[in-house]
């Protein structure tokens, strides 16, 4: 046996240093952001003028009111109430499709690898802006040129999905596959048919539940911006609310509860069944050759 292939002594373990345990990171940062947080929330109740002491009467009123609207609701108002319901629901698709034609170009020059980076940067800029006004606000701006009309309902409601559409497209566009993105290119393909045969066969499944998510929030959506009078149930809501007629009112609620609640379930199951077929396809090239003789 060589010196080099030989043994090292065993050290004493009286004579091995003692393991010293790394120092806990300072924590003042931490602190200091729930500090910071916690004052946020105690200057927030401290400014609002709330009346505490009338907070024990809420479940007393809210008994009431529900009293008032759902122990004899009026019927007759029944008609009406579907008709409004329906123009809100179209109102809500007419913005979602044209949000979908605006917004899915858009996310795809905004994916990182697709464009250049002044370009994506402008159009992530433009969908945070767009995401951070309420579909109200948009509607109040727009009704200055097209008036009180479904219209300026649908207009809004386009206007604020391009926003959402376009950050969920171009974050779904970011966390494909990058295998047939590069096949494409190594095959000498363009931009546009990258996008057309690497990109958008793997990101339709995705974009087609974003749409329809999409399309149910606008429905709720729809319901509110009739409050400033863009038509469709939330106008016919606000009106009879003016006028005391809780028994109309009842009538609408449930209206639009079940057509809401129908819409969503609706939505859902048609996004289930689009991603669940997207991941069995994504699934059926890895399981096929392993069931073939």
């Amino acid at each position: 046996m060589t010196a080099a292939a030989q043994p090292r002594p065993a050290v004493p373990a009286a004579a091995r240093p003692a393991a010293v345990p790394p120092a806990r990171p300072p924590r003042l940062g931490r602190r200091a952001l729930s500090a910071g947080v916690v004052a946020v929330v105690v200057l927030a109740f401290w400014s609002v003028d709330i009346a505490w002491d009338r907070l024990a009467d809420l479940p007393g009123e809210v008994v009431r009111y529900a009293w008032l609207m759902f122990s004899a609701p009026d019927w007759s108002r029944l008609p009406e109430a579907l008709w409004q319901t329906w123009r809100s629901v179209a109102m809500a698709w007419l913005g979602t499709v044209l949000g979908v034609l605006v917004a899915t170009p858009l996310s795809l020059l905004a994916a990182r690898g697709h464009s250049p980076a002044p370009v994506r940067g402008a159009l992530r800029l433009l969908f945070a802006v767009i995401r951070a006004v309420p579909e109200i606000i948009i509607a109040i701006v727009i009704l200055s040129v097209t008036g009180l009309t479904p219209l300026t309902g649908a207009l809004a409601l386009a206007v604020n999905g391009v926003g959402t559409l376009g950050k969920w497209g171009y974050e779904a566009i970011e966390g494909l596959d990058r295998g047939p993105v590069e096949a494409v290119r190594a095959a000498g393909g363009t931009g546009a048919q990258v996008l057309r045969w690497g990109v958008w066969p793997q990101a339709l499944p995705a974009f087609g539940s974003f749409w329809l998510y999409r399309f149910e929030i606008n429905v709720r959506s729809s319901a509110v911006l009739g409050l400033i009078g863009v038509g469709g149930i939330g106008d016919m809501l606000t009106s009879y609310t003016q006028y005391r007629e809780w028994s109309t009112v009842g009538v609408l609620l449930i209206v639009v509860v079940v057509v809401t609640v129908a819409v969503d379930a609706a939505s859902g199951a048609l996004r289930r069944r689009i991603m669940e077929g997207a991941r069995a396809r994504a699934v059926q090239p890895v399981v096929q050759p392993l069931v073939q003789p």
